[in-house]
């Protein structure tokens, strides 16, 4: 029996990817590096403000009723999916660096066309073109 295509690379036209000098990529993994390093702060930062919070809540939860409970139980839900949040924007921007280590940042890894330099500017960790982007997100 024969393998479906794969999607991504079905009909894609090879397109020949431009080389970046050792400046313009130490630049881009200098600028992704410290976006990284930040969102790392910014997670440990969290981290520690849940479990103060957690703390609080711990010793201030004599006489409580349902209402009481379920208000912290969704606050720290909250917290919780604010920090997986900033934890899957640190894998997004590790995998960027494994890619410019690869020589393929900048490039689509659904059709292969570069990303423009506009959107990588507002969006440095972004693996696909605009186009494909709207594709994928209105299924």
């Amino acid at each position: 029996m024969a393998k479906p295509a794969d999607t991504r690379t079905a009909g894609r036209k090879p397109v020949a990817k431009a080389t970046r000098s050792t400046a313009e990529t130490e630049k881009i993994r200098a600028a992704l590096a410290a976006r990284r390093d930040e969102l790392r702060a910014e997670y440990d930062q969290t981290l520690s403000e849940i479990t103060e919070l957690q703390r609080d809540r711990l010793t201030d939860s004599a006489g409580d009723d349902q209402a009481d409970t379920g208000t912290k139980t969704l606050e720290r839900e909250q917290e919780i999916s604010l920090a997986n949040s900033i934890l899957e924007r640190i894998t997004q921007v590790e995998r960027a660096l494994e890619r410019l280590d690869e020589g393929g940042y900048g490039w689509c890894e659904r059709c292969g066309n570069p990303i423009p330099v506009e959107r990588l500017a507002a969006f440095p960790s972004a693996t696909q073109c605009v186009t494909c982007k709207q594709l994928e997100e209105r299924r």
